[in-house]
C-alpha cells in the first residue's frame, strides 16, 4: 500500500506522526533523565599530511538513545534511528528487544522530528541498511530475515521513499534465497533464542543497477560455541544480490567463516565498493570477530572473496594487553573470577565497523574499541576505550589517518559514518553512555569537514 499524506506511513493502520520540530537540546519528552553532556574533543593518532579535518559541534540526536544509524539524503536530510530506554512491544515478527526511536532533522541536526511509533507496533530495523539510488530512490532493510516458507529461503521487510522520508511503501516482503542457512539452533549475545539471519549496514548500487548487501547468521553445520555465550554459535557473512530492487534476494557467497576465528567468528559486517584509482570495481568488507576486525575484498562483485585478514589501524591492537593490564589487574567478572587470567575477558575487541568512499575516492571507516570487551563499562577511563575514525588513500591497504573520536568515557562503541551533499564531509553518529549504568545515554553526531592538500 502507498500512502500520500502528512504522516509516515509504514504500515497499514501505523503512522508515524510528525511531531513540530524540537530543539536537539532535548528532543525527547524525557526532561533530562537520560541526557549525558558531550564534550570531546577529537584526537590525531595518525596524521597525514594530505588532508586537514575540521570538526563540528557535538549535536545531540536523540536523548536516551544507544547504537545509532544514521542516512544523509542528497537533499541534506539526516534520517536517523537508536535504541530507547524501553522495550520493544511483543510482535509477531522478530524485533530488537529495545524500543526504535526514529527521526528526522531538516536543518543539519539543529532541531529533529521525532517519529513516535503507535502503540504495539515497532519501527523497521534500520540496522539492516540504508540507500539512496542515483534515481533518488530512498530503500531500506529490516535487519531481521526471518524463515521462509521452504528450506533455504527467507523472508525479510523492504521500505521505500520517494519524496525524501516524508512518505515511505511499506513494509513490503522482500525474499531472500539462502541455500544451506539454518534460522534455528543459536541465540543471540544475550542468550535470547533466535529466529532470524541479520542483513547489516550498507546496501550497495551497482553500475548496473543491481544491490548488494552484506547479511550474517549460520549455516547447517555451524555449531560452535562462541567463547563466552556457548548458547551462540560462531557465525559467518554472506553477501546477497538483488536484480529487483530489494524485492528478492539471492545468495553470491560466503564472504568469512572459520570457527577457529575470534570469539563470535565473523559478523556485523561493512562493505563498500571502490569507484577510483588501481582498485576500482573492488568490494571491500570489514568485518566484527569478537577480537580484532578483519578484512576480505572481491575483484569480481563478490563471487569469490580473498582470504579474511586482521585489520590493525595505527597502534589498536586488541592483544597489546600490557597496555591496560595495571588499571583492570584486580577486575573480576560476573563469577568472581580475575579476568586478567581469561584472554577472552581480557584482550581488547573491535565492533560494528561502518565503511564508506568518499567522492574523492578516499575510504572513511568508523569504529569502536573496548577496552576489554567487557570491563570497558564498569571502568571506561582507558584511553583507548572509545570511537574511532579512519581514512585510506589506496583502497583499504593502509589507513594513513586515524582520529579518537571520543575517548575513556562510556560508550557502546557503535558508530555510523555517511557522505554529506557538501561532498568534502561526513556526519559521524556514535553514543555516550550505556544500558544498565544510569550515568545516562544519548546519541550524538558531528560534521567533519576535510580540506585536501594533495589529489589521493
Amino acid at each position: 500500500m502507498k500512502h500520500r499524506s502528512p504522516y509516515l506511513s509504514l504500515a497499514a493502520g501505523l503512522l508515524f506522526f510528525p511531531l513540530a520540530a524540537v530543539r536537539a537540546d532535548s528532543p525527547l519528552p524525557a526532561s533530562g533523565r537520560y541526557l549525558v553532556a558531550a564534550n570531546n574533543t577529537p584526537e590525531t593518532l595518525l596524521a597525514d599530511p594530505r588532508v586537514k579535518l575540521e570538526f563540528g559541534d557535538e549535536r545531540l540526536m536523540f536523548e536516551g538513545g544507544l547504537q545509532p544509524s544514521v542516512q544523509v539524503t542528497r537533499s541534506g536530510t539526516l534520517f536517523a534511528q537508536a535504541q530507547a530506554p524501553k522495550k520493544s512491544p511483543p510482535q509477531k515478527r522478530m524485533t530488537y528487544p529495545s524500543l526504535l526511536l526514529t527521526g528526522l532533522s531538516h536543518d543539519a541536526g539543529r532541531t529533529w522530528q521525532l517519529l513516535p511509533v503507535e502503540a504495539g507496533v515497532n519501527a523497521p530495523n534500520l540496522e539492516g541498511g540504508l540507500v539512496q539510488q542515483r534515481d533518488g530512490t530512498l530503500l531500506a532493510l529490516d535487519t531481521y530475515v526471518t524463515p521462509g516458507p521452504r528450506p533455504g529461503t527467507g523472508v525479510g521487510q523492504l521500505y521505500i521513499s520517494h519524496d525524501d522520508w516524508k512518505t515511505m511503501e511499506g513494509p513490503i516482503e522482500a525474499t531472500f534465497t539462502i541455500p544451506q542457512v539454518s534460522f534455528t539452533g543459536s541465540t543471540d549475545d544475550g542468550g535470547r533464542p533466535y529466529g532470524a539471519v541479520r542483513l547489516h549496514r550498507r546496501i550497495l548500487e551497482l553500475p548496473n543497477g543491481d544491490l548488494l548487501t552484506t547479511i550474517y547468521g549460520i549455516f547447517d553445520g555451524d555449531n560452535t560455541p562462541s567463547h563466552y555465550m556457548k548458547t551462540m554459535m560462531k557465525m559467518r557473512v554472506m553477501l546477497m544480490r538483488s536484480t529487483n530492487g530489494g524485492r528478492h534476494w539471492e545468495y553470491v557467497s560466503t564472504v568469512a567463516v572459520d570457527p577457529q576465528v575470534g570469539t563470535e567468528g565473523y559478523d556485523e559486517p561493512a562493505i563498500v565498493r571502490i569507484s577510483q584509482g588501481r582498485h576500482a570495481g573492488r568490494l571491500l568488507c570489514l568485518m566484527r570477530t569478537g577480537r580484532e576486525l578483519r578484512e576480505a575484498w572481491s575483484d569480481d562483485e563478490g563471487r569469490t572473496w580473498s582470504p579474511a585478514r586482521p585489520r590493525v589501524f595505527g597502534d589498536l591492537d586488541v592483544y597489546a594487553t600490557q597496555n591496560w593490564a595495571e588499571m583492570f589487574r584486580e577486575v573480576k567478572d560476573k563469577k568472581g573470577h580475575l579476568i586478567i587470567n581469561n584472554p577472552d575477558e581480557f584482550i581488547g575487541a573491535v565492533v560494528d565497523p561502518d565503511l564508506i568512499e568518499l567522492p574523492t575516492g578516499v575510504l572513511a571507516a568508523s569504529f569502536g574499541v573496548r577496552v576489554p570487551p567487557r570491563a570497558c563499562w564498569p571502568r571506561a577511563g582507558h584511553p583507548w576505550n572509545g570511537n574511532y575514525l579512519a581514512l585510506s588513500w589506496d583502497g583499504g591497504e593502509t589507513w594513513s589517518h586515524l582520529v579518537r573520536m571520543t575517548s575513556g568515557v562510556l560508550t557502546t562503541h557503535y558508530t555510523a559514518v555517511e557522505n554529506t551533499p557538501a561532498g568534502n564531509e561526513l556526519f559521524y553518529a556514535y553514543d555516550l553512555g550505556d544500558w544498565g549504568s544510569g550515568q545516562g545515554r544519548s546519541a550524538y553526531g558531528r560534521f567533519v569537514r576535510f580540506t585536501f592538500t594533495a589529489q589521493p
